[in-house]
């Protein structure tokens, strides 16, 4: 039987026949990103259970509305992009010093690998001399919107647990909330048609760790990242089927929620009502998904300056959607690049491999600032960009030599949002291997992080199993070095 748009049938349908019927037009995979989970909140009563995405206050004033977080996944050299090291290219070929590696454990080389100099170009760029490598040029033009942070540093060297480590304050448990759900869980998002925490990728394959990196852990499950494909479907059965309009659409829906209205009436519980919410709000994005996906109206020039291409996925097309997302409201966006794990193919001798992630990449940062400052929406969306640790001064006894992981002192950088611009802080040893001035921890970072969209890490917990959590475990410090 195919029951007409008015059909009685229609609106008797049953909450049992929905549920075993729901990826029917809303997406089995949009209604899984956004449907609130059956645990019980033990935050105060509050907008939430109305609109989970509802937004709120910070604890203080805050100076960033959005972040687009671009992720290297893998570790990107910060020795052959921002942290020159002159002793180094000297010590080439030398071992190192057994101070230097005294009681320390690596992933791969041992403790005597020898020191492999840098192959690359530095040069001064912009009124803040920030020293940028050859491999950036496009980044080295917007060195004065830049906070360089030399001084990074982080306690994990193998990959997924490290990927885990910056995202969600931990490294040995899935199922602890990731940043971009801590975020909108505490102040919400300004997007009424678009998920608050959004996650696009690029790259050969998806990083280490997977899914548990943009998870909502024991927070509701509303607050997870939805990962968009690139194309015109950027949810799996997002659209609605052959011979379902959108009237007949809007029907189902509608019949739904008031049953669950009616059901929110009968047991008042606030859970119901955040359903409903979602329901909607997966409604809307039938439509407001494609429209964002559809990068063929910007204008030539735009889509030139980011390289991107449109219906061609790439991380500059990604760049290009994350000003898209923030523009439209969505609070947390994080950009996933891959292949950055170069144990191989440092050197401009020895091998391409950093040469080509370095070209995918630079073009659209440096676009991407550009367009957001144009735009006057740099000063309140913060960039952040790096990868879950650094590489080794030692280089790897392989054909094509490369680094190891390293994880007490590498670089990452920020941009907008409240950060200081045209200053590098931080500092590293002669060879690159201590941070021996103005060190920044992860939890550091991400207290830092979440202070600039005023919320205060001490104070943005939950209470799951008996303990209040956060996202910075039980350390971090603001660090106000970074700060405008």
């Amino acid at each position: 039987m195919n029951p007409n748009q008015n059909s009685p049938e229609l609106r008797e349908i049953t909450r049992r026949h929905f549920f075993q019927n729901c990826q029917v037009g809303l997406g089995a995979a949009a209604l899984g990103s956004m449907l609130l989970s059956d645990r019980v909140l033990s935050a105060p009563v509050d907008a939430r259970e109305t609109n989970p995405f509802a937004t709120r206050q910070g604890h203080f004033p805050a100076k960033a509305k959005n972040v687009i977080f671009l992720f290297m996944a893998g570790g990107p050299s910060q020795l052959e992009l921002f942290d020159y090291k002159p002793k180094l290219q000297e010590l080439d070929g030398q071992v190192i010093p057994e101070s230097y590696v005294k009681n320390k454990r690596f992933a791969f080389i041992k403790r005597d690998a020898k020191l492999l100099g840098g192959k690359r170009k530095f040069a001064k760029h912009g009124q803040s001399g920030a020293e940028i490598s050859e491999l950036l040029p496009h980044l080295a033009t917007v060195a004065d919107d830049l906070c360089i942070v030399r001084g990074m540093a982080t306690d994990v060297f193998n990959h997924g647990p490290a990927k885990l480590f910056v995202n969600t304050g931990s490294p040995q448990f899935m199922g602890r909330p990731s940043m971009g759900a801590w975020v909108t869980y505490g102040i919400g998002s300004e997007s009424t048609d678009l998920p608050g925490f959004v996650v696009l990728q690029s790259g050969p394959r998806g990083p280490r760790g997977g899914s548990p990196l943009w998870a909502s852990g024991f927070l509701p499950t509303t607050y997870q990242g939805v990962p968009f494909r690139s194309g015109a479907e950027p949810i799996l059965n997002l659209s609605s089927p052959k011979g379902i309009d959108s009237n007949r659409q809007k029907q189902f829906v509608d019949a739904v929620n008031d049953l669950n209205r009616a059901r929110l009436t009968e047991t008042g519980d606030p859970e119901i009502a955040t359903r409903i919410a979602a329901y909607e709000m997966a409604y809307r994005m039938q439509t407001s998904a494609p429209d964002l996906m559809n990068v063929a109206g910007e204008t030539a020039a735009t889509l030139e300056s980011y390289g991107a291409e449109p219906g061609k996925p790439s991380f500059a097309n990604n760049c290009l959607l994350a000003r898209r997302l923030v523009e439209r409201g969505v609070r947390f966006v994080q950009l996933y690049h891959t292949d950055w794990d170069h144990h191989g193919n440092v050197g401009t001798e020895l091998g391409k491999s950093l040469d080509e992630r370095c070209k995918e990449v630079d073009q659209a940062c440096a676009a991407l600032i550009k367009d957001l400052k144009q735009r006057g929406l740099l000063d309140s969306t913060l960039i952040v960009w790096g990868g879950e640790f650094g590489r080794t001064p030692q280089g790897e006894p392989r054909d094509m030599l490369g680094r190891d992981h390293h994880i007490d002192g590498y670089t990452m950088w920020l941009a907008g949002g409240g950060t200081k611009a045209g200053v590098t802080v931080g500092e590293t040893d002669e060879i690159g291997y201590y941070v021996v001035k103005d060190k920044v921890h992860v939890h550091d970072l991400q207290a830092t992080i979440l202070h600039l969209l005023g919320l205060d890490h001490l104070k943005l917990t939950f209470r799951f199993q008996g303990r209040d959590y956060r996202l910075t475990d039980v350390a971090g410090n603001v660090c106000p070095l970074l700060l405008a």
